[in-house]
């Protein structure tokens, strides 16, 4: 047992002591986060240097103390304005601090994870947190109690079974 006690997201960030597992479902998150960044991306411009510097300095921190940080994104292709934005900034920006990517393409495959699931966090396999959304906009999180924590485990597991390692799928697909 990990300790994880909080019913607080970003507590659950401070709080992890092995990994950090994100699942994410969605083709546009526009709306949330990066979106000044995003409208640079559609305009043509440049990666800021300071791009994505707090998640990087909050991964950094993460993976230099030895715990895991890692996601799986289940997408088809063609990539949407926003997930070539993603991958091309965000996910490549975000290797360098050590978090780890992996994509289940379902482009030429069905989907081997239930309709129902989401997007979701899962902190040292016990504690998840479904994020809820609404047209690319973060609507918030719901930490689920400690008993759900199996199934997230099974998506976990699902998820990464049959995803392939990002760095390989982008020099097959990127753009």
């Amino acid at each position: 047992m990990t300790g994880l006690v909080s019913r607080n997201i970003g507590d659950l960030f401070d709080q992890f002591q092995d990994e950090a597992f994100r699942l994410e479902t969605l083709d546009d998150y526009s709306q949330s986060g990066s979106v000044d960044a995003y409208r640079l991306f559609l305009d043509g411009k440049n990666k800021p240097a300071d791009y994505n510097a707090d998640w990087l300095d909050e991964v950094r921190g993460h993976t230099g103390a030895g715990r895991r940080m890692y996601r799986v994104h289940v997408l088809r292709r063609p990539l949407t304005p926003y997930l070539r934005f993603e991958l091309g900034w965000g996910y490549i920006t975000n290797a360098t601090a050590g978090e780890e990517f992996f994509i289940l393409d379902v482009t030429e495959q069905p989907n081997p994870l239930p309709d129902h699931v989401g997007d979701f966090w899962l902190f040292d396999s016990t504690t998840s947190a479904r994020f809820n959304y609404s047209d690319g906009k973060f609507l918030g999180a719901d930490v689920l109690t400690v008993d759900q924590g199996p199934e997230y485990v099974a998506y976990r597991e699902t998820a990464l079974a049959h995803a392939v390692p990002f760095a390989d799928w982008w020099a097959d697909h990127g753009e």
